[in-house]
């Protein structure tokens, strides 16, 4: 059974599930769902093309399925697709897609910050902390259990892999690789995130392999082209070794605080 307050607008045509609370003073339009056990709380809005999952709570004032900030966008059919058990906290604003049928993405047992900002059509992986006031552009992809840390801010079309720190006020204008911690203004290389792999239990091997895939690209005065070839020679096949390569590769070596044009080869 669902509970939702007489003073909430809940659109006849909005498909509720089971245990949902809605509070006073929210919104829910038509052509959303929501799924069992969510909590939409006072004065947050679910607006059309929301596709919500279960056990997610949307906090005060937050705006679901917002109309894409884009002038490509001319009204087409889009959606929001959020998954299971996420925390979106207060002022938190996530757009729509801009193009026919497509959609921006949110993963499972993510916490996004208040006052963040997710543009249209990018992705939020799994396991995620977007810290308070991150704004996030269109056709961004952010990967599983990436930390985004306050006032961050993310250029569109930048990938950023997995495991990755990012310190906070960071402008991220370009690709970003897996397992690395980002710093500063410009933005640079600060490090592998070796606190949090450890926390998950990630070997001391593997963790110093990860460093010394990074020693090659980002401290050996060489092109990415280079430096990987000398990871595939210099550090043992592991899965973690080639979504390294794979990123870069797949990225065309184009990756943040690296300026790949200053090399010739």
């Amino acid at each position: 059974m669902s509970h939702i307050s007489p003073l909430a607008f809940v659109n006849p045509d909005a498909k509720i599930g089971d245990d949902v609370t809605i509070d006073a003073f929210a919104f829910v339009d038509a052509n959303t769902v929501i799924g069992d056990g969510c909590h939409i709380r006072p004065h947050a809005s679910v607006l059309s093309g929301a596709r919500i999952g279960k056990g997610n709570i949307i906090y005060e004032g937050a705006i679901i399925a917002a109309e894409p900030q884009d002038f490509r966008w001319k009204g087409e059919r889009t959606e929001v697709i959020i998954g299971d058990d996420n925390k979106i906290r207060e002022h938190v604003i996530i757009n729509r897609g801009i193009r026919p049928e497509s959609a921006t993405r949110i993963g499972n047992h993510s916490f996004i910050m208040a006052q963040t900002h997710i543009g249209h059509d990018s992705e939020i992986g799994d396991n995620c902390v977007i810290g308070n006031a991150v704004k996030i552009a269109g056709d961004c992809r952010i990967g599983n259990c990436t930390i985004l840390s306050s006032n961050a801010l993310v250029h569109e079309r930048c990938d950023i892999g997995e495991w990755v720190l990012v310190k906070g006020g960071c402008r991220v204008n370009s690709h970003i690789p897996p397992y690395v911690i980002m710093a500063h203004n410009p933005i640079a290389y600060y490090g592998v995130n070796a606190y949090i792999l450890r926390k998950q239990k990630m070997d001391e091997d593997t963790i110093d392999d990860i460093a010394k895939c990074y020693r090659h690209i980002y401290q050996c005065n060489t092109s990415p082209f280079n430096a990987l070839r000398r990871i595939e020679d210099d550090v043992r096949p592991s899965g973690e070794r080639d979504n390294v390569i794979r990123f870069i590769r797949n990225h065309n070596l184009k990756i943040a605080a690296l300026n790949f044009e200053m090399f010739n080869d």
